[in-house]
């Protein structure tokens, strides 16, 4: 995967904005006001091509354990709910890697209101 790749795949998620909130090099995507996903460009130019995912703290412990020279503790963020995810160093496919921002974006829309989800077309 690829920064174009990881990007449009974020984007195909319902209801994903991007933007540079904290400066020109922070690409953050979001759903509902609330991040799920983000990278450093200037990092991706260097070859550092790692996102930071939201993750479930008990799944997170397993990951980082199972894959330890891909997932981290969440570089600049909670260390119980994110990951830094390697998405190039080959240890793991491009299908996991989707499944890993699929699970940050469904955790953080489990997170919003049930009026919010609702108003969304999450739930019914």
């Amino acid at each position: 995967m690829n920064i174009e790749s990881y990007r449009e795949y974020c984007l195909s998620k319902a209801h994903t904005t991007e933007s540079f909130p904290f400066d020109e090099d922070v690409l953050v995507f979001k759903v509902a006001n609330k991040m799920f996903a983000l990278t450093s460009l200037k990092k991706w130019e260097e070859g550092d091509t790692s996102v930071n995912l939201k993750c479930d703290p008990d799944w997170a412990l397993e990951l980082r354990g199972q894959y330890e020279q891909s997932i981290i503790p969440g570089y600049h963020m909670s260390k119980v709910h994110w990951n830094t995810v390697n998405i190039t160093n080959g240890e793991l496919s491009e299908d996991f890697i989707k499944e890993l921002i699929d699970h940050s974006y469904h955790l953080v829309v489990k997170s919003l209101t049930k009026k919010l989800q609702r108003e969304l077309g999450f739930i019914e």
